[in-house]
């Protein structure tokens, strides 16, 4: 009679352990995994850059960095809802706005590159070699030659934009026939231009990267208008209590130091170095 009552303590100890048991490998799964969300521009996931830098990094801290890759505009909103612990994008301006309403802490520089005006072989707006892009583009709106635009508010779309107000130009006039907006980053908008046969504005990291160029050339380069500078930010913890503040800066300071800068400029397609580390400024 006795033997029953001995067995319950043992039968709930022994529930309780493999209770604990299950939990556990959980809680040091969740303790293990530390991550970071990134929001970024096509141009930096398209290009590769990110497949070449994160691995080193992750390597380095234990952190990994989840890349939410998309237009300008869309990643800085995502930023500003709390959706990201890091904002990495191209609009100096936009990103200079985003830190002074309080929701970045610091911007830093962090590399750049340029645009390029690429189109078909056949250059039917003749603007082959031109110096000035705005003239590229005024040419290409008085041919009325196609002319395909990503328009997604990223910083291509924005320094586009630009170019078209300098040429004096309103493109957005003649949308759905010779200009015709996407919605699409820039890899998709490269195809969309190779299958048209079609004038676009890329970043060149992403054209050199690009395999799909069929006849595509590059036709207008050089022109101090087409810099193109990326710069990084911090979510502000202070707006969003749950950004990673600790591990987002942490991935700041590695990509604005010596291994990250190294990193940056250690990454080449063909041989050609698609992104140049400048890491020094702030605003």
């Amino acid at each position: 009679m006795n033997a029953v009552p001995r067995r319950i303590p043992h039968t709930l100890a022994l529930l309780a352990c493999l209770a604990l048991a299950a939990v556990a490998p959980g809680r040091a799964a969740a303790a293990a995994e530390r991550f970071i969300v990134l929001a970024s521009t096509t141009s930096t996931e398209n290009s590769g850059l990110f497949s070449h830098l994160l691995p080193i990094f992750t390597a380095k801290t234990g952190i990994e960095v989840r890349v939410v890759a998309v237009g300008t505009g869309q990643a800085i909103r995502m930023a500003q809802n709390g959706d990201a612990d890091v904002l990495l994008v191209h609009h100096r301006s936009s990103e200079v706005k985003f830190v002074a309403e309080g929701y970045g802490v610091e911007r830093f520089d962090v590399m750049y590159n340029d645009f390029v005006l690429v189109g078909p072989a056949a250059d039917p707006a003749g603007i082959r070699g031109m110096k000035l892009a705005q003239d590229a583009m005024a040419r290409i709106a008085g041919a009325k030659a196609i002319f395909v635009s990503r328009g997604d508010e990223s910083g291509t779309h924005k320094a586009e934009q630009a170019l078209w107000a300098k040429a004096g130009v309103d493109a957005a006039a003649a949308s759905g026939t010779w200009y015709r907006e996407l919605g699409s980053g820039m890899g998709a908008t490269l195809n969309a231009a190779a299958g048209q046969a079609a004038y676009t504005l890329s970043d060149r990291g992403t054209w050199i990267a690009f395999r799909n160029k069929q006849d595509l050339e590059l036709l207008v380069q050089g022109d101090p208008l087409l810099f193109n500078q990326y710069g990084v930010i911090l979510v502000n913890p202070e707006k969003h209590p749950h950004v990673k503040r600790a591990e987002g800066q942490a991935f700041i300071d590695w990509l604005v130091g010596r291994e990250g800068q190294q990193a940056i400029d250690g990454f080449r397609v063909g041989g050609q170095e698609l992104f140049f580390a400048n890491a020094g400024g702030q605003s």
